[in-house]
Order: C-alpha cells, then sequence, then structure tokens
C-alpha cells in the first residue's frame, strides 16, 4: 500500500490519522510577529501551545523590517506628546479607514484604533524599548536609534482632508537600519521564557479536519517524516504573505510581478493555501506594498514624478510607497524624478535602490530631448507644474504648499526611477478574510470552527497598496496575532 499524501490544499481528515504524535490546546504556524504574539497570548491564557516554523530560528519576514509599529490614539504616545502632537483616536481611526482603501474591515480599524496605545505599552512590556524622540523631517527609516516619524500620507492629499496629522511611526531605540531583529529577538524571549513547545525545521502540509470542517489539527514534517499533531482548540495560521510564491503571483497580483525585489523569507502563500483547503475565503489577493525608497533628503519631495508619456501623475507629498503603487498602474515602466538645481541631491537609499541620474540639461528641452520623449511632453508638464506651482498651487494632484516650487534653476536632472533599473520593493497584503477575533471566515463570511489566522497570512487592517503606511504591518500582525490567539486558547 502506497504511502499518503499530504497536501496543503486538501485537508487530511481525523478518520485517516493513523495516530496522534502530539497532543496541544492551541498550534501556531509561524514564528514571525504575528506567531510570537500569539503564541504568548494563548500560553498567557492558560493554554498548552506549539508553535511551528519551518526554518531554524524565529523571525520571519518580520525580522527583515525596520521593526517599525504604526501605533497613536488616545491623545497619544509618550513619543507623540513630547514633540507636541496630541493624537485622538478619530483622528487615528479615520486615517486608517482611508488607508484601508474602499473595503476597509471598520471593525478591525475601530477595535485597533480604541487599543492601539495600550498594544504598544504591550510591546513595551515584552522588552522593547522605544526612545523619547523625534525626527520631524521625512525619511523612510532612521539611521539612528531615534523612534517618532511620519512614516505614511498623514499630510497629504486626500488623508488630510478627512483626518488631523500626526507622526505614528514608532521605531524600536535600534541604531541603524532592521530594528525588526531586535523587536523579534525581544518577542523571542518571552516565548524562551514560557511553556510554548517551539519546533523549529518543521512545516506544516496539511491541517485535520473533521468531516464536519472543524479544525482539529496539523500534519507536520521534518527530516522527510510525518508526524500529527492535535490541537483541541484551534490552530493559528501566521506563516506570511505569498510574495515569494511565482505561480499564486501571476495568478493574483500580476500587476505586483513587475517590482523586482519581492521582501519575505518562506513567504510561498502556505498559510493561506491551508486556510483555503477546509474553505477559508480568501480577499484582496491582488494588493500589496510596494515602494522605490527614493527620499531622503526631503527636499527631493519638492521635484516631480513623471511617467513614460512625460506627465505626472501623484502628488509626491504623500507616502513614497503611494507613488510607487500610483506608478505601476501607469502604462510602460519609465518613470524620472525631476528636480532643478536649487533642489537637487542624490537619494541617501539612492545606491541601494538603484537610483541614477537618468539625463540632465540647461533647460527642460535639453532633458526632454535626452529622455527621448514626444516633443512638448515633459515640456508642457513642467509649465504647467511652474505656473501653479509659483502661486501655492497644485490643482492637478493638491500637494501641499510647502512643497511646492516652481523648478527653474539650471542645470536640471532627472532621476532614473525605470522599474527595469531601479529596485522596486515589495510584498503581499492580501490574505485569509478573518473576523477581528481572528476567526477565519468561508465565502459566506461564517467562522469555520478552529481555525484562526493572522500576520500577511490575514487580510487585516493593510488591504490595499495605496493607502499603506509604514509600520501598519508590524501594528496589525502583532495585534491581532494577540487577538487570535487569546481567541483560540478561551473560545
Amino acid at each position: 500500500m502506497s504511502e499518503p499524501v499530504y497536501s496543503r490544499t486538501r485537508p487530511c481528515r481525523v478518520a485517516e490519522v493513523p495516530r496522534w504524535d502530539l497532543e496541544t490546546d492551541v498550534a501556531v504556524v509561524g514564528f514571525g510577529a504575528a506567531g510570537a504574539c500569539a503564541a504568548l497570548e494563548a500560553v498567557r491564557s492558560g493554554a498548552r501551545v506549539a508553535l511551528i516554523e519551518a526554518t531554524s530560528g524565529s523571525g520571519g519576514t518580520s525580522a527583515l523590517s525596520g521593526g517599525e509599529m504604526y501605533v497613536g490614539g488616545s491623545g497619544g504616545t509618550p513619543q507623540q506628546r513630547a514633540a507636541g502632537f496630541q493624537d485622538h483616536t478619530e483622528d487615528l481611526y479615520r486615517y486608517l479607514l482611508m488607508a484601508g482603501g474602499p473595503d476597509a474591515d471598520a471593525a478591525k480599524v475601530r477595535l485597533y484604533a480604541d487599543n492601539s496605545l495600550s498594544h504598544f505599552e504591550w510591546m513595551q512590556a515584552q522588552g522593547l524599548v522605544y526612545k523619547n524622540s523625534f525626527i520631524p523631517q521625512r525619511i523612510v527609516e532612521p539611521f539612528t536609534d531615534d523612534c517618532l516619524i511620519w512614516s505614511g500620507s498623514e499630510e497629504a492629499w486626500p488623508f488630510v482632508e478627512q483626518a488631523k496629522p500626526c507622526p505614528r511611526g514608532h521605531t524600536p531605540q535600534w541604531m541603524g537600519l532592521g530594528g525588526g531583529r531586535y523587536l523579534m529577538d525581544r518577542l523571542a524571549e518571552r516565548v524562551a521564557e514560557s511553556a510554548i513547545d517551539v519546533r523549529y525545521d518543521t512545516r506544516a502540509v496539511a491541517l485535520i479536519a473533521e468531516e464536519s470542517g472543524r479544525v482539529q489539527g496539523l500534519v507536520l514534517r521534518r527530516d522527510g517524516q510525518d508526524s500529527f499533531l492535535r490541537a483541541s482548540r484551534g490552530v493559528v495560521l501566521c506563516a506570511g504573505g505569498f510574495v515569494m510564491n511565482q505561480e499564486l503571483m501571476r495568478q493574483h497580483a500580476p500587476q505586483l510581478m513587475r517590482a523586482n525585489m519581492p521582501i519575505g523569507t518562506v513567504d510561498d502563500g502556505s498559510g493561506i493555501l491551508l486556510g483555503q483547503s477546509v474553505g477559508g475565503h480568501a480577499i484582496h489577493m491582488d494588493q500589496g506594498f510596494v515602494t522605490l525608497p527614493w527620499y531622503p533628503p526631503e527636499q527631493l519631495i519638492k521635484g516631480i514624478f513623471i511617467n513614460a508619456r512625460g506627465q505626472r501623475f501623484i502628488n509626491e507629498d504623500c507616502y513614497h510607497g503611494r507613488v510607487a503603487q500610483h506608478a505601476l498602474q501607469q502604462a510602460g515602466d519609465r518613470f524620472w524624478l525631476l528636480l532643478d538645481h536649487e533642489i537637487f541631491a542624490e537619494p541617501e537609499f539612492g545606491q541601494f535602490a538603484k537610483i541614477t541620474i537618468g539625463a540632465t540639461g540647461d533647460s527642460w528641452q535639453e532633458v526632454e530631448r535626452e529622455l527621448d520623449l514626444p516633443e512638448g511632453a515633459l515640456v508642457s508638464t513642467v509649465e504647467l507644474y511652474n505656473r501653479h506651482a509659483a502661486r501655492g498651487q497644485d490643482p492637478l494632484f493638491r500637494k501641499a504648499a510647502k512643497w511646492l516650487r516652481p523648478l527653474t534653476q539650471g542645470p536640471f536632472v532627472a532621476l532614473d526611477c525605470r522599474i527595469d533599473h531601479a529596485a522596486w520593493f515589495s510584498f503581499t497584503l492580501g490574505g485569509l478574510d478573518t473576523l477581528p477575533t481572528g476567526e477565519v471566515l468561508d465565502a459566506s463570511r461564517r467562522p469555520i470552527a478552529g481555525l484562526y489566522a493572522a500576520g500577511r497570512t490575514a487580510c487585516g487592517l493593510p488591504r490595499w497598496g495605496a493607502g499603506y503606511s509604514s509600520g501598519m504591518s508590524l501594528a496589525d500582525a502583532s495585534f491581532f496575532g494577540r487577538e487570535a490567539g487569546r481567541r483560540a486558547a478561551t473560545v
């Protein structure tokens, strides 16, 4: 008799389980921020917890991040208040609702906005330290150990019309880039201190479910051997997104594949596929984060982006990821940032992002010819922009007045931001549809008994690429990971 073949796309039925090798109350798949927080809340709620990780250590994609969390509300964090900001919960709520896009999950946004500050305090209680400092200049990520930054489109149209601007990016006290590793190390320390049974180098290859659909456990594989884990209260899927799965990307997010630098570790969609195998419904699978880090220095925001037709397409004072998201929606792969002598500077991430000078000239006509654009295309765009910028206006895209100035001081420069030339970074935002409690829903939005999800395996607060802000993924993953772990342990 041939050995059974287990698959992420088909559940193993309880009747097919030859034996139970392991037993626990809650099984968590994935040891990134979502999985760590889910496991910690579950064990602290009195459950026995097994934490399953495919690699040889903790971290996941969370450890590749800057460690930044998008938090605020309730009057503001200590860092916000010290910098002179009062962050009202309703402003945070309205901003996150806009950032979530046309299908924002109002229930999740409401829960997070009301509890964001207390969640930030919980993260600090896990050992994370945040310096009481603020960087007012627009940056992507601190090179220093400073904390508070503008990390989204809070001051830009259209968000500024509905929510009072406030900086909400909180980076832990970590010198240089890469604070995500520091954040994950602190969470991993708390996991190590607990009674959580951590199993590395172990993959979840199938869910185990009753004929009724209730999830009862996992088929695990390590060193080529299968084992069977019973999870009497539930399974929490926190296995990341699917940016590393080319088949799923082609199927769901072909536009996102234009970005050439995927951010992930084992983000192969395994958690999403496991959820779908028992009827879990995946939503917004076409959405993702994409960016080209073209500032700092912030003076570059005073330039203008043009596409292959020589036309502007965005207000450049919004979040860098929103600019890149709109760029992906343009025809062609050619994009340039136009600057004059007065504001020209090389982007601080320029070498990293492969942003180079694409053309120079003593007039915009020379730049236009060097870029091989149709005669008058670039020139007319700049002339229109300059005419209104001189009056502090941008009627086409509503760029804020403080970033407006005519580009009239030669020589002139076009920074080359072509998709096939520069480094465009991306990860996915779509995933399993869940309640705020983490319960996975089917296509009729009915909970699947015993199954939960969080992080990029689920579709959480960030679900619209054009609304993403730095820090939303870690905030979403850690907060709703906690919700899922607590719910699974106590239901």
